[in-house]
């Protein structure tokens, strides 16, 4: 893991290099602009670097071994190992510019361990003394938070596209815009089945529940960075494939994962409320499982409790304790089973290094497996 240990210091540096000049500018046209700076090194000076992991590693599985790992380095394989440190760096800032705009939809009030950015500006807006709606300035100073990242996340792309040759830097530029579709997307249909289930017909909630997961977060979170490493190295068609078949269920498994650990994970460790998805009334695989398999009241009770910002200690264990006697908890547990399995033997198939099909073996348990 000492390659993934240096991965993730370089990818830290290229970040904190990114904020400078950023600060930079940003001061140079109003103090007043100084949150944005703390605020967004905060928030990415936190989290596990899991899609630069995977996007190196992506690369790594189709660049193969030659020597020490060095983006510093001469020759053509060090030149694009740079320009995957620079693109793993741009995923990780488009990923902070998302977690910002996602606390804001859900009305979340931490982020690893923190107050989350729209209530750290209605901080501000408080301690300060000014006029005017303090949650609407935290919200609409979040959102705009939220749009700086996103710029900084191109100009950061951009900059590692600039280190390969055009047709290949064109083709890994059309990938990384279908991945912030792709999430937007699944962003969107996760807002809307919030508000929209009740119209919708019983034998669709799960479905519509697995649809969430593909576009919000098992593309966005595994299969995009995974093929974009491997485009930066020149991957292959059958490489691609292998790629994909080994993210997508993978990435299923990481989210379903994370719905678990909004009903059920440990504040102390997650960094957020327990309970909280309850209270965002996410309508997730865990919940439609449990619907589908409990009886009318109970089923009417979890609807009803379901979304309420307002629960209580006691309600979030009794909804806890209801969704496990459904069966809905170790339904999930066994889906994930079986993609992680999925995703190992499609990748025991692909034409891709030894080295690289290993680290991606151990990142599949860790993401599968972790309790925050």
């Amino acid at each position: 893991m000492a390659e993934s240990t240096r991965l993730v210091d370089l990818v830290s540096a290229r970040v904190e290099r990114a904020l400078d000049e950023q600060r930079e500018r940003l001061l140079a046209i109003s103090p007043d602009l100084e949150p944005f700076d703390r605020y967004a090194r905060d928030l990415l000076s936190g989290g596990k670097r899991f899609r630069a992991l995977f996007c190196y590693w992506g690369w790594q599985s189709v660049a193969g071994r030659s020597g020490s790992f060095d983006p510093l380095a001469e020759g053509s394989r060090q030149t694009t190992a740079e320009a995957v440190v620079t693109v793993a760096a741009a995923l990780e800032v488009f990923h902070a510019a998302a977690l910002v705009h996602d606390d804001i939809m859900d009305r979340s009030d931490t982020r690893r361990g923190r107050p989350a950015a729209h209530r750290r500006f209605e901080s501000l807006h408080e301690e300060s003394g000014w006029v005017g709606d303090r949650a609407l300035y935290g919200t609409n100073s979040a959102l705009l938070l939220g749009d700086v990242l996103l710029s900084l996340s191109d100009s950061v792309f951009d900059e590692g596209l600039a280190l390969l040759d055009p047709a290949r830097a064109r083709i890994v530029r059309q990938e990384f815009h279908t991945m912030r579709l792709d999430v937007t997307a699944g962003q969107y249909l996760d807002v809307h089945e919030e508000t929209a289930w009740p119209t919708i017909d019983e034998s669709e909630h799960l479905v519509r529940a697995q649809r969430v997961i593909v576009f919000k977060s098992a593309k966005y979170s595994i299969e995009a960075p995974l093929v974009i490493g491997a485009l930066v190295a020149g991957a292959s068609e059958a490489q691609l494939e292998g790629l994909r078949s080994f993210g997508l269920p993978l990435g299923v498994a990481y989210q379903l994962r994370d719905d678990l650990l909004g009903v059920f994970g440990d504040p102390g460790v997650t960094g957020k409320p327990a309970g909280d998805d309850l209270r965002e009334g996410k309508r997730t695989v865990l919940i439609a499982s449990a619907r589908k398999a409990l009886p009318s009241g109970p089923r009417q009770l979890l609807d009803e409790l379901l979304g309420d910002p307002e629960l209580d200690e006691d309600q979030v264990q009794m909804l806890r304790a209801t969704l496990t006697e459904s069966g809905a908890v170790a339904a999930v547990e066994r889906s994930i089973d079986r993609h992680v399995q999925r995703a190992k033997a499609a990748l025991a198939a692909a034409p891709l290094t030894p080295s690289a099909r290993e680290q991606l073996v151990s990142l599949a348990d860790t993401v599968s497996r972790r309790v925050a």
